[in-house]
């Protein structure tokens, strides 16, 4: 019974715990007042919006979802120097593409996060989800080789979003 009530006042956990850090890091404060409110915001999000998730998130590997974040962060970095670079240059040296992307991935959260790494890394945008939900259609702003492309896309973000991420 207890748990039936830690399970219903916290119904995602994990992301209590995150929008509580993330509303710390936004204030750049640990004063009491702002930890209790961030604490107070922090529960009563997921428990005001639990109802628009339809499946219940579970992290089975949490290392690997770590890794997965620093690789980000570094393609991020990486990114914007080849683009800044491919910009300041000679246009006529682009290549843009659209390509899709076969998802192997399942859950919406996992095409979800998929679909936010590609846009957020500079020189890449997805554009469109097919309506089966396994194609992603993305832009390249330079791509000389498609499925190259296509593979480092699966093997660098989707694999790992596949390990970390499970429907209950």
């Amino acid at each position: 019974m207890l748990k039936n009530f830690y399970t219903r006042l916290l119904p995602h956990p994990v992301l209590t715990v995150i929008l509580w850090l993330i509303w710390l890091l936004l204030n750049n404060t640990v004063a009491a007042g702002h930890i209790l409110l961030g604490l107070i915001l922090a529960i009563l999000i997921p428990f005001l919006t639990s109802a628009f998730w339809p499946e219940k998130v579970r992290i089975q590997s949490p290392l690997t979802l770590f890794r997965f974040l620093v690789i980000v962060l570094w393609d991020i970095v990486i990114a914007n120097m080849i683009v800044a670079k491919l910009i300041l240059g000679r246009n006529d040296d682009l290549k843009p593409a659209f390509f899709d992307v076969e998802l192997d991935i399942q859950t919406p959260l996992g095409v979800s996060l998929l679909a936010n790494t590609i846009s957020l890394t500079p020189g890449t945008v997805s554009c469109d989800l097919s309506a089966d939900h396994r194609r992603l259609l993305v832009h390249a702003l330079h791509v000389e080789d498609i499925p190259g492309a296509i593979k480092h896309i699966k093997q660098r973000y989707e694999t790992p979003l596949k390990k970390v991420f499970t429907a209950c």
